[in-house]
């Protein structure tokens, strides 16, 4: 079996607690007046907790999480930014501790909430400065950047500052910048969050694209279609920990024995749904206010051997209505709020 492209193993990251109070408070303790050190016996932050995982060479790998789930900071440990505590990181058979300067040939990384171009620099100075970083000069550079910005579209702004592209120009551009060296392994992080549903898909495509030309993808996401569209497969991280981790397919299948129920309703509160959960009657449940129609929209996970009239005429019971119901097959989405309880924009 051929090496990896990516191999975690055991990978830990600790965080020191901060002291709580002012700055007068933490001097004092600081300096021994009468004030003993409360952080000495606080138990540290443990923001990822023995991770493992391979990805294949030419595969798109989801890594998918809630809010706080450790997404981020094990992406930080895989692209240099960050120091695991313990355990390992190896691309292409490198070790990211030991020698990052070789890994960083070989990764190109799209962090999300991060401009990671300059905006006051046009397209092409951008891929230019970038370029030269890479060690890269004169024609070939040249030639590369011409070729990456007629790929994404690009070529007729080039010469204009990227503060005036649009938001999926700049997502490209900060794409294009990635893929100058040629890497063998991209990360990308929440790569088509807050554009348009049309350069969203676009950039999907070009990821899609990516993998075919032989590509190893890392990818994040809070668009749980999106996972299920690319990811060859997925691992599911909360509270720092894999929970789980399969082709989408798969995952679904497994949760093929759980109803899913949607309801549109005109009223909502969350003790109708604890309600539901107290008795037994459901798992899980997720509600969201759709705004324009002032209507909310309920998905319920029933609760094993629970059919879906017994759960509906104990929500009846509580005096509700109901606009309409739906019963679905299990999605990607059912499988992580079976899994984490919450939905993945949480």
């Amino acid at each position: 079996m051929s090496e990896p492209a990516l191999m975690v193993e055991n990978l830990c990251k600790e965080f020191a607690v901060k002291k709580k109070g002012g700055l007068l408070k933490r001097l004092f303790g600081r300096f021994g007046n009468g004030d003993e050190d409360s952080n000495s016996d606080q138990k540290p932050f443990v923001a990822v907790n023995n991770v493992s995982f391979d990805i294949e060479k030419g595969e798109i790998f989801g890594l998918l999480g809630p809010n706080g789930a450790g997404k981020t900071t094990t992406i930080k440990m895989i692209s240099t930014l960050l120091r695991p505590t313990s355990g390992s990181v190896h691309i292409h058979g490198i070790d990211v501790s030991t020698d990052p300067q070789l890994v960083l040939q070989m990764i190109g990384t799209v962090l999300a909430g991060e401009r990671c171009v300059y905006w006051k620099l046009t397209g092409r100075e951008n891929l230019e400065y970038f370029g030269a970083l890479y060690g890269q000069r004169g024609p070939e550079l040249k030639q590369r950047i011409d070729y990456l910005l007629d790929r994404f579209q690009l070529s007729k702004r080039a010469d204009e500052t990227v503060e005036k592209y649009s938001t999926g120009m700049k997502r490209r551009i900060v794409l294009a910048r990635a893929l100058l060296h040629n890497p063998r392994l991209l990360i990308l992080d929440e790569p088509t969050a807050g554009l348009d549903p049309q350069a969203a898909l676009n950039l999907r495509d070009l990821i899609l694209e990516l993998k075919g030309e032989g590509k190893t993808v890392l990818l994040t996401t809070h668009y749980m279609e999106e996972a299920d569209i690319l990811s060859d497969r997925v691992a599911i991280i909360d509270h720092g920990e894999i929970i789980s981790l399969d082709t989408p397919e798969q995952l679904k299948r497994d949760l093929k024995q759980t109803k899913v129920v949607s309801l549109d309703v005109l009223d909502w509160k969350d003790q109708f749904g604890d309600t539901l959960c107290a008795a037994g009657l459901v798992s899980n449940y997720t509600a969201q206010h759709d705004a324009a129609n002032r209507r909310w929209q309920v998905t319920m996970h029933l609760a094993d051997g629970v059919s879906v009239g017994a759960m509906m005429a104990a929500y009846l019971e509580q005096g509700n209505s109901v606009q309409s119901l739906a019963v679905n097959e299990p999605s990607l989405e059912d499988v992580f709020i079976q899994l984490t309880g919450k939905s993945l924009r949480e």
